[in-house]
Formats: C-alpha cells, structure tokens, sequence
C-alpha cells in the first residue's frame, strides 16, 4: 500500500493542506484559506480519486453551516488549536460500514466509567528501577521495538526507527521509562510551532507495567516541556476502547470533546477514536 504524504494545493481562489492517508482509507485536510465551497467540491473530489472511505476536514467555526449544507457531520472539538480559535473535525464518508460503529454502547460504557473518576494531576513516584528520560535519536531502535510489541496495527509506521527519527528531526517530542536497560512505556507530543498546539501521542506501555502510572507521568512530562515552548493547547486522540488511556487523560484535566468514528487502524482493527483537549494554561481541574 501507498505510504501517506502530504500535498500543498493552490488555486486562485483558495489554498489547501492535504494529508493523503492510503493505509486509513481516509483524506484530511488539515488546513485551507479562500473559498471555502471550491475547497469542499476539491476536497471530495481528491477522496473520491483516492479511493477513501472518509473525509475530514479540519474546520474554523466560521464555517460550520457550510460543512452542515455539504452532508459533513461534526464529529469533534479542539479549542484553541488554530492560535487560540477552535478546530472543529467535520467528517463525510463513502462507505456504509466505515460510517456506522459496531462498538458505540461498549464505549459508552467505558465513557460513563472513566467521567466518574476524581480528576487529579498529583505525581506519583514509580519504583526506583524506572528511569524517566527525554528520548533521542539513538533510542528510536529500542522505541520502535516497543510499538511493535504494544500494538498489531498502528496509523503510522512506530515500528520503524528510521520513520521515529523522522519524527524527532520535525520537532515531535518523546519521553520514555526504562527499566533493566528496556524502554517500556513511551509517549510523544506532535507539535505544531505556527499555530501553537500539540498533540499528545504515541502512548504505549508493556502490559506487565501498567500498574506504576507511567502514562500520567510522561504526559505530565510533555505538558511541562510544552508550556516551556508557549505551547497551551494540548490534545489527545485516543483508543475510545480504552478505558486506561482515556481515564489517564480525564483524571489529568482533559475534556472529552467527541468521537471520531472508525477513524483509523490501531492495535488490532479500525476503532472510533475520543478527541481530549486541555487549555495547559488554566489549572487542570
């Protein structure tokens, strides 16, 4: 299969950031200015030429009627992401099956559970064998061995080290625990200098050390780094089956803001996925 690219689009009317995405059967626009209904007409045209079962745009709420106008259904929230003004994840698909959840209820469920949960940001110290550290370029080897062994399937290539370099040389941050010389838990923060956001990302942790609080603490990590660099919006897009990484994030102050539905392949088939987001300039409660 293709591997995924992002193209840059320019008209007379409008200007368009595309993120081609042939392993999620998906096309994101992640950014556009101009005419925004030659932008929509562009945009379904490349999804339906690249074969994708589904289309998302990243929106300004300025053009949320249009998007409800075109057949687009709101699917999600991210306050502050451009500059301070809200992102929203407006989404059209092309397939029956792709736009229906067979996992809806159960994640509910898991939702109900998790907003029950006391919100609480307090650092819990792991055993003294677990080391926390900033990962570098050297570490994308024994990086990649972990994603590979947490996750069967996965929207990006984590299981090569050349594809973390990447990552690493475009700016995105890793923090990971090591423990008798192994990293086994690790988690990154995508981040995006123009508009000043972040998305926190790549959270794994070996099944056999998932009792410590890991995931907390490197997220508490990547906040500090972020706010360090002027970055306040912070965001999340988890597994919505997951009842551990979406309590991790509600008991750290996330919001949950919506569900992206059968948004991506990740760890054994294609799941909805929960968008949180926290301003890391307020308190976390």
């Amino acid at each position: 299969m293709d591997e995924s690219k992002t193209l840059r689009k320019e008209h007379a009317d409008y200007t368009m950031e595309i993120f081609l995405d042939p392993y999620n059967r998906r096309v994101r626009i992640d950014d556009y200015q101009g005419n925004i209904t030659k932008i929509i007409t562009e945009s379904e045209t490349i999804a339906k030429e690249n074969n994708a079962e589904k289309l998302i745009i990243k929106s300004r709420i300025e053009q949320f009627g249009t998007l409800i106008e075109y057949g687009f259904r709101c699917e999600g929230r991210i306050g502050g992401y451009f500059l301070g003004s809200n992102c929203l994840f407006f989404s059209k698909f092309y397939s029956s099956d792709r736009k229906e959840s067979n996992h809806w209820l159960k994640e509910e469920a898991i939702m109900s559970s998790v907003s029950l949960l006391e919100r609480q940001s307090n650092y819990v110290h792991p055993p003294t064998q677990y080391l926390l550290k900033k990962m570098g370029v050297k570490d994308a080897t024994r990086l990649a061995k972990l994603y590979q062994q947490v996750f069967q399937i996965y929207p990006t290539p984590l299981n090569k080290p050349d594809y973390i370099k990447k990552t690493m040389q475009e700016g995105t941050i890793y923090y990971g625990f090591e423990c008798d010389g192994e990293i086994v838990s690790a988690a990154s923060a995508e981040v995006n200098l123009f508009y000043k956001n972040a998305e926190l990302t790549d959270c794994a942790t070996l099944t056999e050390h998932r009792k410590y609080g890991l995931m907390k603490i490197l997220l508490i990590r990547l906040e500090k780094e972020l706010k360090e660099k002027g970055i306040y919006c912070s965001y999340s897009i988890a597994r919505s089956l997951s009842f551990g990484m979406n309590a991790a994030l509600h008991q750290l102050g996330y919001r949950y803001q919506g569900r992206l539905i059968n948004n991506c392949y990740i760890y054994d088939k294609l799941e909805d996925m929960n968008v949180w987001v926290r301003d890391l300039s307020l308190n976390s409660t």
